[in-house]
């Protein structure tokens, strides 16, 4: 049992006054204690012997014949049920009724059988008043329900329900307490259910904000155009004021004192980030749960040891191997062999999925009778967002040809690049490769992912390099070259353009920052701000790549320190003296957030744990681990994030590449610090992590066409699985330049899940929401795509006139979500209430020593 309990961290700031300066430090409050859920360990608490037993079923496939006779024309039964079909479609599209009468309506459904009567109906149950769905039908909410009565209602037994519960709570406070530490959202049906287990209710809106424009019902789709263009004014003077406070990074995180040049006698301004003791504590607590907690069978059997840190997932024949071999060896037959089973939270899985079948078969008609219903709405002409594709591969092989010979006729004696000192036009570069315009074509470019990059990461960066030259690639898809990325900032505005033309496409470009030099910033900033790279239908996330280990080895960073003050310092700069850096000031008003991105199959040398080198002794040529890459990201993230809330500017999130390949661990990281990850793959080996996915609703993009050339085939993709559970899924492109062929590849990327998979048009809509809904767009702008209510939990937050998803599947999955946190928090709660009055009688005896 572990003996110390998990603290949720309030962040209290002193009441709102005119006067109140901007820089007012923000005091940490005593943390709310988490309600006490002790997890059960020991040979006592494990699972019975007889509920470990896994029963085989064999389902015997039977051909449904027709009968040899027929039914007449005339039959009463066909008339009858046609007529029942018939007034139902009716009253679905013109009665109104409230809550409260719906059982009678139900009830008196049947006595309607004319047109006279139908009318007479409606005109009673108009009477009733409007109590809050004035725009909708009750009826076209009302779906066929699949109800499960009994005292076990999950399938096992309470004491194992018990175990499970509390350890699932455990994980989802773990998670909301970091979400509120870097000003992340939580999904509110988690939070609102997780605040009943609380001794106090949870307070996790940290600052008060400042009232939205209010949307209407009835606002245009498309929010109102800008009246100029956002980097118009990048005068310094017109820039907010100095703050005057000082920066100094201790132990990897930035620190913000009172003085610009800190000292002793300064005092240093409370912003709270993780600690590093607390945060390794957690992720020790969530991988016992994953790895040997009640969700999951031990199994005594003797094997080669090795630390809880650096167990990376083995395939099962090796794990076997091991066990026979290890008795040979000579080791310990006392150890024991973490094998997963067929536990709770995949028994959880297999239910949502089977619930979901059972859904379709039901109200799949319904569905799409309440989608014809909404006029000029499709899913052509509802929005969605790319969220994760990167800007230097956003075009296809076919429009960067076109551009590349475009550039060869308009700028061929413009001075492109230094080799050597030596200045070189783009006619020279061309003559040094043995090339004319005419040479080249989509083959030459040998730009697309092919059968030879499959689980081969090197090959495929290796695409990015036009003609297999890296010339190229610093010449046409680089920010920082000769020509200052005119030509990268010229593609990027056609992509752009197309996406105004779409109208209803939009996208989260990547741009890369990598920590080598201060000035890094500056020139991606001036580059957008200079080249005016901006579009309503584009947002920017920044991506760092893991290459510490490639940058040490050169000699460009002393430590690892360095690389996260080049990375972090100018951020703050631009916060708390924006007219030092203006162009970053304007800039970083359409930055989302930070990914973190690079090659996970790679092998990680070192565990991340107390005993990690902090980042100023980090000074060996071996790369950093996934989790220390993670953490103080986040951690300054988290520092930046509330001292821009401060001064009221954007705030960034977490969205890493996470689980597209390497080891699990790298999830359970995610799962504590990121609002959204990308890929998200391995959950599927992961059935505990998938459920705790699910119940926090972590938005998942997936790029089914990448993970295909890379990773995993695409009929093996578990995009369809992850979407029938209810898993919060989106899709994305990832590279187009590497795997797409038209000029709309988020659309190619629909075309083909839709044809490979046979989604309905109502699955397509919800991933398009979803996409939209975990995007880091501004709220103005999603009250307008989604409408003025998508905040609200259920059917209440859907607007189908423009989802175009029918309020049947938004409030199937809102009934779902709440029937399994009910289900957990209702056991966590019961246990609670039943410890008190039986806690004296709970004595163990001690284990033998």
């Amino acid at each position: 049992m572990w003996q110390s309990q998990a603290q949720l961290v309030r962040l209290r700031l002193p009441p709102p006054s005119p006067r109140l300066e901007p820089w007012h430090p923000i005091h940490l409050a005593p943390a709310n204690p988490l309600p006490n859920i002790p997890l059960r360990s020991g040979p006592a608490c494990r699972f019975p012997l007889q509920c470990q037993e896994l029963f085989s079923r064999s389902l015997a496939e039977s051909e449904l014949r027709s009968a040899p006779y027929e039914f007449p024309e005339e039959s009463p039964i066909e008339q009858l049920e046609e007529r029942r079909q018939r007034l139902e479609r009716q009253i679905s599209q013109d009665v109104k009724l409230e809550p409260d009468i719906l059982f009678r309506a139900k009830q008196d459904f049947l006595k309607t059988d004319s047109d006279s009567d139908l009318q007479l109906y409606k005109e009673q149950s108009e009477g009733q008043g409007d109590r809050g769905l004035r725009e909708r039908d009750v009826l076209e909410r009302e779906f066929q329900r699949v109800s499960i009565s009994g005292e076990e209602k999950c399938g096992v037994p309470f004491t194992d329900l018990l175990d499970a519960a509390k350890s699932v709570v455990r994980a989802l406070f773990i998670r909301e307490k970091y979400m509120a530490l870097a000003l992340q959202s939580f999904c509110p049906t988690t939070r609102r259910y997780l605040q009943q287990l609380a001794e106090k209710p949870l307070e996790t809106r940290t600052y008060e904000q400042g009232p939205d424009t209010p949307v209407s019902a009835d606002a245009p789709v498309h929010p109102p155009a800008l009246e100029q263009h956002p980097y118009e004014h990048c005068e310094p003077s017109t820039m907010p004021g100095d703050l005057g406070l000082g920066l100094r990074m201790v132990r990897g995180v930035v620190h913000v004192y009172t003085r610009r040049e800190p000292d002793e006698h300064c005092s240093e301004v409370e912003l709270p980030y993780p600690d590093l003791q607390e945060f390794v504590a957690d992720v020790n607590v969530l991988m016992a749960l994953i790895i040997n907690g009640p969700m999951h069978q031990v199994l005594d059997v003797p094997v080669i040891w090795c630390p809880l840190g650096s167990l990376n997932p083995a395939p099962s024949c090796f794990l076997l191997l091991l066990c026979h071999l290890a008795p040979l060896a000579g080791l310990s037959p006392h150890l024991v062999l973490l094998l997963p089973r067929k536990s709770f939270c995949y028994r959880r899985l297999q239910y949502l999925s089977s619930k979901f079948q059972m859904h379709v078969l039901l109200n799949e008609m319904k569905e799409l009778a309440a989608q014809k219903k909404v006029p000029h709405r499709d899913f052509y002409n509802i929005r969605k967002v790319d969220t994760h594709i990167h800007a230097s591969s956003c075009m296809n092989q076919k429009h960067l040809l076109r551009f590349i010979k475009r550039a060869m006729k308009r700028h061929l004696e413009e001075i492109v690049h230094v080799e050597q000192g030596r200045e070189q036009t783009l006619r020279e570069v061309f003559e040094s490769l043995n090339l004319t315009a005419y040479d080249l074509s989509v083959d030459t470019l040998d730009v697309h992912a092919d059968r030879n990059t499959f689980h081969r990461f090197d090959k495929f960066n290796a695409k990015y390099n036009p003609i297999g030259e890296s010339v190229l690639r610093e010449i046409f898809i680089k920010t920082d070259n000769r020509v200052s990325g005119k030509y990268f900032a010229h593609i990027i505005k056609e992509v752009m353009s197309d996406l105004e033309e779409s109208k209803y496409q939009n996208a989260e470009l990547r741009l890369s920052i990598y920590g080598r030099s201060r000035d890094e910033w500056d020139k991606l900033a001036r580059w957008a701000v200079v080249h005016r790279v901006h579009s309503p239908n584009v947002r920017w996330l920044v991506q760092v790549p893991r290459l510490f280990d490639v940058y040490r080895t050169k000699g460009q960073l002393a430590n690892f320190q360095e690389m996260l003050e080049n990375i972090f310092l100018p951020l703050f700069e631009a916060t708390i003296h924006p007219a030092s850096h203006p162009e970053l000031h304007l800039f970083l008003e359409h930055v989302d957030g930070f990914d973190s991105v690079d090659d996970e199959s790679k092998p990680e040398n070192h565990v991340f744990n107390l005993e990690s080198p902090l980042p100023e002794a980090w000074v060996e040529e071996d790369n950093p681990p996934y989790a220390y890459y993670l953490y103080y990201t986040f951690a300054n993230m988290a520092v930046l994030n509330h001292l821009r809330r401060q001064r009221g500017f954007h705030t960034f999130v977490l969205r890493p590449h996470c689980g597209e390949a390497g080891p699990i661990h790298h999830l359970v990281s995610a799962f504590m610090l990121a609002e959204n990850i990308s890929h998200g793959l391995l959950l599927r080996k992961a059935p505990v992590l998938q459920y705790l996915y699910y119940l926090a609703q972590i938005g998942i993009a997936m790029s089914p066409l990448s993970n295909n050339s890379l990773f995993l085939s695409y009929h093996r993709n578990p995009l369809p699985e992850y979407l029938s559970r209810g898993l919060m899924v989106s899709l994305s492109t990832d590279d187009p330049l590497q795997f797409h062929f038209t000029k709309e590849p988020l659309m190619e990327e629909y075309s083909i899940a839709t044809q490979v998979w046979k989604l309905s048009s109502c699955d397509m809509c919800e991933l398009a929401r979803n996409s939209v809904l975990m995007s880091g767009f501004s709220h103005k702008v999603k009250s307008h795509w989604l409408g003025p209510n998508y905040t609200k939990e259920g059917p209440e937050g859907n607007d189908i006139r423009r989802t175009n998803v029918p309020d049947i599947r938004v409030g199937y999955r809102h009934e779902t979500l709440c029937q399994e946190l009910a289900l957990i928090t209702q056991a966590v709660q019961s246990e609670m209430l039943e410890t008190i009055p039986e806690e004296a009688g709970l004595t163990m005896s001690p284990g033998p020593q």
